[in-house]
């Protein structure tokens, strides 16, 4: 575990009872979140998002594994550990806003210090005022919730979300219900969070918004994908991501120590995972260096080449470790992918087909 890691979860297992069995939403998820980091949580609808994420939050707690945040194992408190836990820690920001009606927004800002008993009156209202001054919102202190736009709304969710200055602030579809310009400016808010310190979770459908995070954790029917599929392999769909991450296998090498020989054959494509890793023509000198998210042997595999075309090596000052999918898989996710496009394309001129028709059709009843 890094030093600079806060949230550590571990072996996450959640099922679900339901009327006509168990249900598993997430699979023995383990994720990890550095302080300061702004993480995009993506994943199709029942991918086990925000199960993962009221993990979190101690909405829920996991059938099975080990969640802790700091030095706390959030799993292992009762109901009211968990609200005073909660009320210091950390910073919840819905889709919907859920600012109380009859309050203004200052005084929407200013009810979480309340619950928590932090600061005194008097600084609890100066403390709400900066920050509906940090979210742009200083102006409409006292107006109520219904007098003001969805984004400025989200704006001053947020602003409470930071009332009691939490470490960490989760944020489930945040900008799900805003238009693209108030969205913009929630993502800024939270990058602008991240680089004061904050820890930022965001769950979002938004695949422009997630792409623009420090990292992207894909989840693909309860289970993580690993980042460096998701970094080299981006045409994939989930599903196919997560078959890649389930095939892969992880391989770790000294400093110095030769991956692939040139003029050797070799039928896997290697992605970088972590360390360094530096190709060489001949036994001179390195003539290039790849990194985390960064790939080779596909020139070979491409090529259908019965050697390699030079030799890697893990750098002299680091391990490397890489992820080796075997050139057969990669193959057949290639094919499928171009087999989905094409059914999507064909589906669309399908539909452009059909519209045309539609409106010759129309033009002729009215005619």
């Amino acid at each position: 575990m890094s030093s600079q890691t806060f949230i550590e979860m571990r072996n996450i297992v959640k099922t679900f009872k339901t009327p006509v069995g168990e249900f598993t939403a997430l699979k023995g998820v383990n994720a990890d979140f550095r302080r300061g980091e702004f993480v995009s949580v993506v994943g199709k609808s029942g991918s086990g998002k925000s199960t993962l994420v009221n993990m979190l939050t101690g909405i829920d707690h996991p059938t099975s594994g080990e969640v802790r945040i700091g030095d706390t194992y959030v799993h292992k408190l009762n109901e009211s550990q968990m609200a005073r836990w909660r009320g210091r820690n950390l910073g919840i920001v819905f889709q919907f806003y859920q600012l109380l009606p009859m309050l203004s927004l200052l005084e929407n800002v200013i009810l979480p210090m309340d619950f928590a008993e932090l600061y005194s009156p008097a600084e609890r209202e100066r403390r709400a005022l900066e920050l509906l001054d940090l979210v742009g919102l200083a102006d409409l202190a006292h107006k109520m919730p219904a007098q003001v736009s969805g984004g400025q709304q989200q704006s001053a969710a947020i602003a409470r979300a930071l009332a009691n200055d939490p470490p960490l602030i989760v944020a489930d579809e945040p900008t799900g219900n805003l238009d693209s310009h108030s969205a913009e400016r929630v993502f800024q808010i939270f990058a602008m969070l991240a680089r004061q310190g904050k820890t930022i979770v965001m769950v979002t459908h938004d695949n422009a918004l997630a792409d623009r995070a420090q990292r992207k954790l894909v989840l693909a029917d309860g289970e993580v994908v690993d980042e460096a599929i998701v970094n080299t392999l981006p045409w994939l769909s989930h599903r196919q991501m997560l078959r890649a991450t389930k095939s892969a296998q992880r391989q770790r090498f000294a400093p110095g120590e030769t991956i692939i020989h040139r003029g050797q054959p070799h039928h896997h494509l290697y992605i970088i995972a972590d360390g360094t890793a530096q190709v060489y023509l001949d036994d001179v000198a390195p003539i290039a260096e790849l990194g985390p998210g960064q790939f080779f042997g596909e020139i070979e595999l491409l090529e259908h080449r019965n050697g390699a075309v030079a030799t890697i090596k893990a750098a002299v000052h680091s391990a490397v470790e890489v992820l080796a999918l075997e050139s057969h898989i990669l193959g057949e996710l290639i094919d499928e992918a171009a087999t989905m496009r094409e059914m999507m394309i064909q589906t669309m001129q399908q539909r452009l087909a059909q519209n045309a028709q539609f409106l010759t059709l129309k033009q002729r009843t009215y005619a």
